[in-house]
């Protein structure tokens, strides 16, 4: 493909990703796959090309683009090598016409910056869409992290994070024979200090109400050395079928996955009422903390998808406060830097809560900034997804 002809090809990707921002649809990396496959006959440098041009007008452009062409546009305006190819040439775009219409740059729209967390000035959103590394987990049921950092060398410790190494982005760690045999985990350093905070320990009874894929269920695994009755739930059939497969390749046992039917899980989770030790609620959120890795995110969140997330938040947090044994814990965490999902969540629960109280000293030393009764970690600051984190402790 010529120059031009890639820059049409990310321009016609970036519509796609704008439609399914606007309409919650797939998201930017599976469109970007299919794009791919109906593009056979790009080549690996081809790709890598397009791949950069869209992600790099996605974290200019502060809100879904009218056309990818609008999109586009911005980020030939900063880049006058990307303008040069808006030359009419076959199979390239069209010359830009005088006062043709471009997408506006910036970190996310006015009214979102204006939900952030106090915490997070205008001096740290150059942060917040910076270009993440790869964070692994060395998983102590196989492995210590002396020996992940002897398979790559090029990476570094992890402050604060016991387990983790970092590598620079787009490294093909989960390429290397190591992964297949469970020896570490990709995983972002703010998740790898939430697992630790949630202090689990062996014999424990816990449940990870919200596991997902499980990559935090499989931290809770390795730090409490197998030794602990861990039930890992989601509502997701399809994420939670990620989990046993997983746990196999770990070496993690003691986990048992349960399917929730939504609107019932209070009565599917009944046997475990008043009876966990520890009770980790990772609630859907807007994901606002994780623009360095998925920055079209920002694109798709309206008023109505965040009141979605702030009631599923309440619920979800209600019911692993139920699940709490007297004097157990509970740790409530949110990837996100939006004020009413962190700070403001977990005031409300306190005020309708009485005797709940909140837990401090639980992160490592210099990480995360007190938020009301919580921490909120974010890119600059830590180093790491911006991510809210509440230990909660039940009266005995």
């Amino acid at each position: 493909m010529t120059p031009a002809a890639r820059i049409q090809a990310a321009i016609e990707i970036l519509d796609a990703i704008a439609a399914a921002a606007r309409e919650g649809g797939a998201p930017a990396d599976a469109i970007f796959a299919e794009a791919m496959r109906a593009r056979r006959y790009a080549g690996s440098k081809d790709r890598r090309a397009i791949r950069a041009h869209v992600y790099d007008a996605i974290r200019l452009v502060r809100s879904a683009p009218v056309s990818g062409r609008a999109a586009m546009l911005a980020l030939a305006d900063a880049d006058q090598d990307i303008a040069a190819l808006f030359d009419g040439s076959a199979y390239g775009p069209a010359p830009i016409a005088p006062g043709e219409a471009r997408a506006e740059s910036g970190v996310a729209a006015e009214a979102l910056i204006g939900l952030f967390d106090p915490l997070v000035g205008e001096q740290e959103h150059e942060a917040v869409l910076a270009r993440a590394p790869l964070d692994l987990r060395a998983n102590r049921l196989k492995a210590v992290r002396d020996e992940i950092a002897a398979l790559f060398p090029e990476g570094s410790t992890i402050r604060g994070a016991d387990d983790g190494w970092r590598l620079p982005p787009e490294t093909a760690a989960v390429q290397h024979p190591a992964y297949a045999d469970g020896l570490f985990e990709v995983q972002d350093a703010a998740s790898q200090y939430a697992s630790a905070a949630l202090d689990a320990g062996p014999g424990q009874t816990i449940v990870d109400l919200c596991a997902g894929g499980g990559g935090k269920t499989l931290a809770i695994a390795s730090l409490t050395g197998n030794d602990a009755d861990i039930l890992a739930s989601d509502t997701n059939r399809a994420r939670l079928q990620q989990l046993p497969p997983r746990a196999e390749r770990a070496g993690a046992t003691g986990i048992e996955t349960r399917l929730l039917d939504p609107g019932k899980e209070a009565d599917m989770l009944a046997d475990r009422q008043g009876g966990a030790d520890r009770v980790f609620v990772d609630a859907p959120c807007s994901g606002s903390g994780t623009w360095r890795r998925s920055p079209e995110l920002r694109w798709r969140l309206t008023p109505s998808r965040l009141e979605r997330h702030l009631a599923d938040q309440r619920k979800l947090i209600d019911l692993g406060a139920d699940l709490v044994a007297p004097g157990g814990k509970l740790l409530y965490a949110v990837c996100s830097i939006i004020e009413r999902e962190g700070r403001a969540q977990v005031d409300d629960f306190l005020n309708r809560h009485s005797g709940w109280t909140a837990d401090s000293g639980y992160l490592p030393d210099g990480i995360g900034r007190a938020a009301g009764a919580g921490f909120l970690l974010t890119p600059a600051h830590d180093g790491c997804d911006g991510f809210f984190l509440a230990r909660l402790t039940r009266p005995c």
